[in-house]
């Protein structure tokens, strides 16, 4: 899981991100409202922590903004204000959970794996589900009733991603951040063929569903006709 941390106190933010790295989240760390929202809009992350009183941007501003843009990435607001009209304030504005300091590391933790059940992401601490089907988030395995299959680096990063937004069409720009990052070189006419690869597996365990391609736009999970 990918985890963006925007928070001004440093000590802080490098406390919190070595306690979520040992906890297996991939974590980067920006310590400004504008910076937090240029990371956040990237649509790469699977849960940001915001913190509220922020140089540039506050975290009301950035939070109101990544809505606004229809992003739908899970924020969690961590702030020394406790006051109940800054809390109401800040899930008014599309928060889905607001944890005041000071706060406890397995509080947050707890908090972040319920923010995440809610999204209806996960379904254990380290399981995606659609349909019948089972994404082990640590073995890289695929399981249905008929079986399982291990996946490779790339086709578990492109699956999990579809398996997190199995509603909407994956679009291939995204996809490719997701499983290659900002940099890469990667062409996407060749991520038809690591979707070919997934259908593959899919039929190999009689998957109740399978990869639609979304002519100019993307891919989605389809149940199969």
């Amino acid at each position: 899981m990918r985890v963006l941390l925007i928070e001004d106190e440093k000590e802080l933010a490098r406390a919190l991100a070595k306690m979520l790295t040992k906890d297996d989240y991939d974590v980067d760390c920006v310590h400004d409202g504008a910076d937090g929202l240029n990371f956040a809009s990237s649509g790469m992350y699977d849960l940001i922590l915001l913190d509220v009183i922020m140089p540039k941007m506050n975290g009301f501003e950035v939070l109101s903004e990544i809505r606004r843009r229809k992003l739908e990435t899970p924020v969690i607001m961590l702030t020394a204000l406790a006051d109940e009209n800054d809390k109401i304030l800040g899930l008014d504005n599309g928060a889905d959970d607001y944890v005041s300091k000071p706060f406890s590391f397995p509080e947050l933790s707890a908090r972040m794996r319920a923010v995440l059940r809610r999204r209806g992401k996960l379904v254990s601490d380290n399981k995606l589900e659609y349909a019948e089907a089972s994404l082990d988030l640590t073995t890289y395995v695929l399981s249905t009733p008929t079986g399982e299959i291990s996946l490779t680096s790339k086709e578990f990063e492109l699956l999990r991603y579809m398996f997190e937004y199995p509603k909407f069409v994956a679009a291939k720009e995204d996809l490719i951040l997701k499983a290659w990052g900002f940099n890469s070189e990667f062409e996407s006419n060749n991520l038809e063929v690591y979707m070919s690869f997934l259908r593959k597996k899919l039929l190999h365990l009689n998957a109740s569903f399978t990869i639609e391609a979304v002519r100019g736009v993307g891919y989605k999970l389809a149940a199969k006709q």
